[in-house]
């Protein structure tokens, strides 16, 4: 069974924002790196999350204006999260029951990474792959 600690070798550097920034310097923050959520740190202490959803829903349709709206006036501040020794197949759990695409890994008080749906179904994939081969092997065996 993969933890998320294993998964987290294959991921890039974690992405984070201020919650001073403003929606549109996380946006082009996101749009640079081609992900769809940032962790919101103040001094390195996690605070929030910013996401595609926090924006389409509580900017776009209320028609508020990106380039003077603060990160923290939108971003999701009640944060779920997992630990590096959880479970790929509890982290997906987690996000299947609560609803949420991204989730912040935390060791202590520190975030060490973010983990997406994606990231968490290709994990699960590779997993029962390995283990259908496995039992390939066998049977022909």
């Amino acid at each position: 069974m993969k933890t998320i600690r294993q998964m987290l070798h294959e991921k890039r550097p974690l992405l984070s924002v201020s919650p001073t920034a403003t929606v549109y310097d996380a946006l082009v923050l996101m749009a640079q790196h081609d992900v769809g959520a940032l962790v919101v740190l103040e001094q390195g202490r996690l605070v929030g999350m910013f996401s595609e959803r926090d924006y389409a829903r509580k900017v776009i349709l209320h028609g508020r204006a990106s380039k003077d709206l603060a990160v923290s006036e939108i971003m999701t501040s009640r944060v779920l999260y997992v630990g590096p020794d959880d479970s790929v197949e509890g982290c997906m759990g987690l996000m299947t029951d609560k609803h949420v695409r991204h989730l912040p890994v935390m060791e202590g008080n520190t975030v060490i990474g973010l983990v997406s749906i994606g990231d968490v179904v290709k994990a699960l994939l590779h997993e029962q792959q390995f283990f259908i081969n496995q039992l390939e092997r066998y049977i022909t065996a």
